[in-house]
């Protein structure tokens, strides 16, 4: 008789904390503006985030050993190409179609993580980010309740 082995939902997780991020600029302006504000050392990841065989999300990352934590910045949406024959004014034009790596919440452009135990993200990420001119808006969000929590399983 074979063995019969069940995958528990309650499996061990390590606590990480996610801050989402309103603003206009592009990842490398962000990722600029966070080191200076937040004196970290962000670099983007050789390999992007790949959802499917067309839908990559650019990472950056900081693993600051100081501390025992791991940082990661995401853009929350992806525009893929679409091969589609047109025939209107804009015949001949690529058209787009823009995804999001959490769904739930379209409105975010990204989203910061930090694996950190005993972390203050208020005083150590939320107001020094709220202090960059280019960040509209920042907070933190309940991952527990998120459907596409997966999707922020980067490693």
């Amino acid at each position: 008789m074979a063995a019969v082995h069940k995958i528990m939902d309650d499996f061990y997780e390590d606590p990480f904390y996610l801050v989402a991020l309103h603003s206009s600029l592009e990842d490398y302006e962000l990722v600029y503006f966070i080191n200076l504000h937040l004196k970290t050392k962000f670099v983007r990841c050789k390999e992007d985030l790949q959802l499917t065989s067309h839908l990559s999300f650019p990472i950056f990352e900081w693993k600051d050993e100081t501390k025992d934590s791991y940082w990661s910045l995401i853009r929350n949406n992806s525009a893929q190409e679409e091969s589609s024959q047109r025939i209107d004014l804009f015949e001949g034009e690529p058209s787009f179609t823009i995804h999001h790596l959490i769904p739930e919440h379209k409105e975010v452009d990204y989203f910061l993580k930090v694996e950190q135990d005993d972390f203050d993200v208020e005083a150590t990420v939320l107001k020094p980010l709220l202090k960059v001119p280019k960040i509209i808006t920042a907070y933190t969000i309940d991952a527990n309740k998120l459907k596409s929590k997966n999707n922020l399983i980067f490693l």
